[in-house]
């Protein structure tokens, strides 16, 4: 006589495909909120750790699952697939941020000045409670920049303080940054400072830009500062920013003056 064992889905196996697929939308949702300026950042933390949570335990209920299948061959192997495959894609940019974090210092505000960073005077008044402070860079912070980040450093260019500032305007609209007050194209001070609003890259988290712009006569001094609003860590964010901007300025002053900056 033939014995027909009845085979059994495995509940764990649609649990983390379940969950999974809810990590995932989940987090989509949040980001475009986040970006879209319809969820506050402190908020959008928070699910983000919510996020990950999920992510994690769609892979421990698939680990669950699979045991089950392999050893009493439950169905579900569909079900585990699909939550494990959501659920790393869904992780990877917390592992990448991850990594970030380990080969880069805990810094949040990077300066091609540190001793006299350019100031925050209008970032000051929209940086509440939950915000990092805007305070001088420490002697110990601007040690740890200069032997981790010595790339960042300001820029001397051999044309007039008036095109040199033009070309920083255009350069900080064209990066969609908010600028809180854009001076004139004529400097009625031998030292200007642009401040502005950007944000990162995938998340949209901000941080706040401060450039300075300085006549020296005969040539013309740029310096440029980016903080994180949020975070004891910028993930080497701010210095690639400053880095970022400031050799897209070479480039841009260069093709209007045929000059090279001097460092």
């Amino acid at each position: 006589m033939a014995v027909y064992i009845e085979q059994q889905t495995s509940r764990a196996a649609g649990w983390s495909r379940a969950t999974a697929y809810f990590s995932a939308v989940l987090f989509v949702t949040a980001a475009l909120s986040h970006r879209f300026n319809l969820l506050e950042t402190p908020g959008f933390i928070i699910v983000l750790g919510l996020v990950g949570t999920l992510a994690v335990l769609a892979l421990l209920l698939a680990a669950i699952a699979f045991r089950r299948v392999w050893s009493y061959g439950d169905l579900g192997g569909r079900d585990i697939a699909k939550g494990v495959a959501v659920a790393v894609a869904v992780l990877t940019p917390f592992a990448v941020s991850g990594y970030r974090a380990y080969v880069h210092p805990g810094l949040s505000d990077i300066s091609t000045d540190t001793l006299d960073p350019p100031r925050f005077a209008r970032a000051a008044l929209g940086r509440g409670q939950g915000m990092n402070p805007i305070v001088p860079i420490g002697r110990e912070e601007a040690k740890i920049q200069a032997e981790n980040y010595p790339e960042v450093t300001g820029r001397r260019y051999d044309v007039p303080a008036d095109r040199a500032l033009s070309t920083v305007l255009t350069l900080v609209q064209s990066r969609g940054w908010r600028v809180y007050e854009a001076p004139r194209e004529t400097l009625s001070n031998p030292e200007v400072t642009i401040e502005a609003l950007a944000t990162t890259a995938l998340l949209a988290f901000p941080c706040d830009i401060a450039i300075r712009v300085t006549d020296e006569g005969n040539s013309t001094y740029v310096d440029m500062r980016s903080a994180s609003r949020f975070g004891r860590h910028d993930l080497g964010d701010n210095a690639a920013r400053i880095v970022a901007f400031l050799d897209e300025l070479d480039a841009g002053i260069a093709a209007q003056a045929g000059t090279i900056p001097a460092e």
